[in-house]
């Protein structure tokens, strides 16, 4: 039986006008400007579910990268501990898995899904329902410099740079508005993915918003448990076609999911990986 899920996933549409698109958080918005000025369509898509064949898809094809560990921190409820007790855990996870010589986690978000509530501060981050990369190439090479000592930066940029989000649904399964992740070989690079500009108080960050396109194969580990994880590429320094680049993604409602399901819970940690 089948556990493939046909859904809808939100698209991203660029400025009619053909202005540069942004997404203002930065809380200056006076004088009625958007918050945003891009726009949303809505696609019914299949998203395949993966489970008995994770193996398929790696970072280097897919985008992504399916895995199986407890952590050994598991409450998830005070930043303090999870810096303390998951940061080191998780970077040691991502030089197993990578093989990568150097990881610098540079901030993590838990979403807790909360029906009618608003996405307005840090502590009630919800899951992300439009397809998107968390960062472009300028924007990572960005972060490399933001949050390395000067002295060190240069030389780490010389050699294969990526950052990888780890993440994981904390407490139970995520049965509720699980994560879809867009298999890198059915993406148009070029065409697919539009930078938005992402306006902080003191600074500016660059996104790529994922325009549709019918070839997407989006694909989900269904009921995934808090012992399984997955690694998300939002970008790699190696830009050649030999590998994946990035992995667009997104939550989505799963039509499947039965009534009553707990709703959705998870830990994304992002990350900085430098290979040797």
């Amino acid at each position: 039986m089948t556990s493939d899920a046909i859904t809808t996933l939100n698209y991203f549409v660029a400025p009619s006008d053909g202005s540069r698109p942004y997404t203002d958080i930065s809380g200056n918005n006076a004088a009625g400007k958007l918050i945003h000025n891009w726009g949303e369509d809505s696609h019914d898509m299949q998203v395949e579910d993966v489970r008995g064949k994770e193996e398929l898809y790696k970072l280097d094809n897919a985008g992504f990268q399916y895995g199986r560990e407890a952590p050994k921190h598991t409450s998830f409820l005070n930043d303090d501990e999870i810096e303390r007790e998951y940061y080191p855990e998780s970077i040691d996870l991502i030089k197993r898995v990578t093989g990568a010589t150097k990881v610098v986690i540079f901030d993590h978000t838990i979403r807790r899904r909360r029906p009618g509530e608003s996405d307005d501060n840090p502590q009630k981050r919800q899951p992300v329902s439009r397809a998107h990369v968390d960062q472009t190439p300028a924007a990572s090479i960005a972060r490399v410099h933001r949050h390395l000592p000067p002295a060190e930066a240069p030389s780490l940029l010389r050699r294969r740079f990526q950052i990888i989000n780890l993440w994981r649904p904390i407490s139970h399964a995520a049965v509720d508005w699980p994560l879809a992740l867009c298999d890198f070989r059915s993406v148009d690079f070029e065409k697919d993915l539009m930078p938005v500009a992402l306006i902080y108080p003191d600074r500016e960050g660059e996104t790529f918003g994922v325009r549709y396109n019918p070839n997407h194969q989006w694909k989900y580990l269904k009921a995934m448990t808090p012992e399984e994880f997955v690694l998300i590429k939002c970008a790699d320094s190696i830009q050649d076609g030999s590998v994946a680049r990035l992995t667009p993604h997104t939550a989505f409602q799963d039509p499947n999911t039965p009534e009553g399901a707990p709703l959705r819970e998870s830990i994304e940690v992002r990350t900085l990986v430098f290979y040797d």
